[in-house]
């Protein structure tokens, strides 16, 4: 028998809920996508769960579901993962922090994302390393699009404190606290404040953000902080299944899950993770990695901005971008019993919501030898009468190694 291939396809925020300007359908089932179909038509499919029925889960713990442990056990906070995604090697003890470059004018906060470009950043967070100066390691580095990542590495620091980062725009930033009474809490807080404020002094005038302006940009004057993290406690995939698996996302997030799982991450330059990527090119690279491993997990983003952004026209146009790197792996496996394809998304993120919420994803398997069943498109009314029913986001690896016989028995 010959080795099965296993493709775990997750496109981000990709449920939806009926809209009304799609006369009350939801961009699935609004749009064309024939080979989104053809999954559906020739697998199986469900309703899949991230944490529990109605709960919204974050990116974060959807994937470590996804990728087969219990978030609600082993989760320890975003910031670590998003460090790890950016190619930052914190130790053990660290604690990592998500940070937006904002925008920020006579101290209000007026865009969280510095007008979303991400012109000079890496620049201007050389900068920010090399001037400021909190008494502590730090590493700090620019990620995807707006976003950065921070690290502290101390004894005597603790993640339980409060975010910098207000949420909304029209108010100041927020002093960082601790969340509880430790001197390790209270530490970090002033260590943070300070690293903010230093910040604040490199980036508000300088040249950069002044060529930013020239170019049309916000200024990105200002680092909201927010998601203290540290590593959560998972095995690997190697451990867990005993399978080589490697990862295609240009999420720093994404990665970082990713690296967690002892996943290589392989690098394609022209993916962004913003609605301009190389879908294509990352269908290329799914392929090419099958050479080499056993298990590929290809992430796809811009259907989740699109949700964030409120803009269901938006998201179709990114399922139809999705559809066509769909077509592109299809075409390139010589044998769909070798090769197994499973694709959901980690959460719902309806465009009237303009978040993650706690509806269900739909989800298919293809290839292999799945049974199939009676469902011809694929659609979140479909995918909820399909043959494996609802399930959890642990299961989906369960059931795709399970096609590769890799799931060990339970029991004598």
């Amino acid at each position: 028998m010959s080795t099965v291939k296993l493709i775990l396809i997750i496109a981000d925020g990709i449920g939806d809920v009926p809209i009304r300007e799609f006369n009350y359908l939801t961009p699935l089932e609004h749009g064309t996508f024939p080979h989104l179909d053809r999954l559906a038509r020739e697998g199986i499919c469900a309703m899949m769960h991230p944490l529990r029925r109605g709960l919204p889960a974050g990116s974060d713990t959807a994937h470590i579901a996804i990728l087969g442990q219990d978030p609600l056990k082993t989760y320890r906070g975003r910031g670590y993962l998003e460090a790890l995604g950016v190619g930052i090697e914190p130790t053990s003890g660290a604690i990592g922090f998500r940070v937006n470059f904002g925008t920020v004018e006579d101290g209000i906060v007026t865009d969280r994302r510095a007008g979303r470009s991400p012109r000079h950043l890496d620049e201007l967070s050389r900068e920010v390393r090399e001037t400021v100066d909190i008494g502590v390691p730090f590493s700090f580095r620019a990620a995807t699009g707006t976003r950065a990542a921070l690290v502290l590495e101390d004894e005597g620091l603790s993640p339980e404190v409060s975010d910098g980062d207000p949420h909304h725009t029209g108010v100041y930033p927020l002093a960082i606290e601790p969340l509880d009474g430790s001197d390790a809490a209270r530490r970090t807080a002033s260590l943070l404040n300070s690293f903010v404020s230093q910040a604040h002094e490199v980036l508000r005038d300088h040249r950069l953000n002044a060529k930013r302006i020239e170019a049309g940009d916000l200024p990105a004057n200002f680092l909201l902080v927010r998601g203290a993290g540290v590593r959560p406690a998972v095995p690997t995939f190697q451990e867990q299944f005993g399978a080589s698996a490697a990862c295609i996302a240009a999420t720093a997030l994404i990665r970082g899950v990713a690296r967690c799982f002892g996943f290589d991450l392989i690098d394609v330059p022209e993916i962004t993770g913003e609605y301009d990527t190389n879908a294509q090119a990352k269908a290329e690279a799914t392929i090419d990695a099958l050479k080499s491993y056993d298990f590929v997990f290809t992430h796809f983003k811009p259907t989740d901005t699109a949700s964030h952004d409120g803009d269901p026209v938006k998201k179709e146009a990114m399922i139809e971008k999705l559809d066509a790197m769909i077509a592109t792996i299809i075409s390139s496996i010589p044998d769909p019993h070798d090769t197994v394809i499973a694709l959901t998304g980690d959460h719902s993120s309806p465009c009237v919501v303009k978040d993650h919420s706690g509806e269900g994803v739909p989800f298919v398997m293809w290839g292999g030898r799945v049974r199939t069943d009676d469902v011809a498109r694929f659609d979140e009314r479909s995918c909820a009468k399909g043959g494996l029913g609802h399930i959890f986001a642990e299961d989906i690896v369960y059931l795709m190694m399970n096609q590769a016989n890799k799931v060990k028995k339970f029991g004598a």
